[in-house]
């Protein structure tokens, strides 16, 4: 059989969208993380070495990260990178969930802002401060790097306050400087990375793994499980599979993430004459011009619309 024809007989095999069961265990760590593809999110939750739960959206959206929280009980620990939307939504869906935040994405967040190498004293010890993070495997090492960084405050907390003032200034403005502002914090990035290291202290999501009840549990610091052995070979499969329509891609995408669940059932299991025989359960649908109501429909405000095939589908 040539090529072209092998693709038109096994074209239907396209239809089949495999969903990963949600078995409503309550799992001692969860990490969460979300993937860009193309113009398209997935959000994936994974638990140990496998795959638990999906979902499509536009962006990571507090609704869209509702969507997957919502299938799953309470896990005893959760480890995220970050994001407003996902910090809202555990709120509001595991609120008693102990927060791990992902340590190397902290670091990451801090290197942007301040560069591998600060050209100031102050950059280059808040930059070593950072990197410390990674390193710290007791309570004690905790508490004596949250000392650190009150220290270096104390020490440098004066030129974090340091103001300039437009009709002092001379030569390009900061792109960060608004038209109409008349003054900006001279060191405004490195002024950014100190408050983001003291916000997640405060928060008190630094080193929750350090905890007696998760450090028996071996519980993780980063999101590096699912950053390696999901994310990476997510973008190796569409990246060597680049012909793929968008439709195509994302069901690549679901199916990768299935075999990568708990209990994945064999392809062939899966197939019902609806794949096969499409048009045999096409349904003309009336449409109503009404109103619109309050329901659970998608909506593109939410970051859940569908946009071709891609957003608001979930396993």
């Amino acid at each position: 059989m040539d090529p072209r024809s092998f693709r038109r007989s096994t074209h239907w095999c396209w239809n089949i969208s495999p969903a990963i069961e949600v078995t409503g265990e309550i799992y001692p760590e969860v990490q969460l993380d979300g993937i860009y593809l193309g113009s398209w999110c997935c959000l994936i939750a994974i638990a140990g070495e496998h795959v638990i739960g999906y979902q499509w959206c536009d962006t990571e959206k507090r609704v869209a990260w509702e969507q997957l929280l919502t299938r799953f009980p309470a896990p005893d620990l959760v480890v995220i990178d970050g994001g407003s939307g996902l910090a809202s939504a555990l709120k509001h869906c595991w609120p008693q969930t102990p927060v791990q935040r992902c340590l190397v994405h902290i670091q990451r967040n801090v290197r942007v802002l301040i560069t591998m190498r600060p050209r100031t004293t102050a950059g280059r010890e808040l930059r070593a401060i950072s990197l410390a993070l990674t390193r710290i495997t007791s309570q004690d090492q905790a508490r004596a790097w949250l000392l650190a960084l009150n220290q270096w405050h104390g020490k440098h907390h004066q030129m974090l306050n340091e103001k300039t003032y437009r009709s002092h200034h001379r030569g390009s403005l900061p792109q960060s400087v608004r038209p109409h502002q008349h003054w900006w914090f001279t060191h405004d990035r490195l002024r950014k990375a100190y408050k983001l290291l003291e916000r997640a202290s405060q928060q008190e999501v630094l080193f929750t793994y350090l905890k007696d009840e998760h450090r028996s549990r071996n519980a993780s610091s980063t999101t590096n499980r699912i950053e390696g052995s999901i994310n990476a070979q997510l973008r190796n499969l569409l990246r060597n599979h680049r012909g793929l329509t968008p439709e195509h891609a994302k069901r690549g995408v679901e199916w990768f993430l299935y075999k990568h669940s708990q209990n994945p059932a064999p392809a062939h299991q899966l197939i019902r004459k609806e794949h096969y025989e499409p048009a045999a359960y096409t349904q003309e649908i009336e449409e109503h011009i009404t109103p619109a109501e309050l329901g659970t429909g998608l909506d593109e405000n939410e970051g859940l619309w569908h946009r071709k095939g891609w957003a608001g589908r979930a396993s």
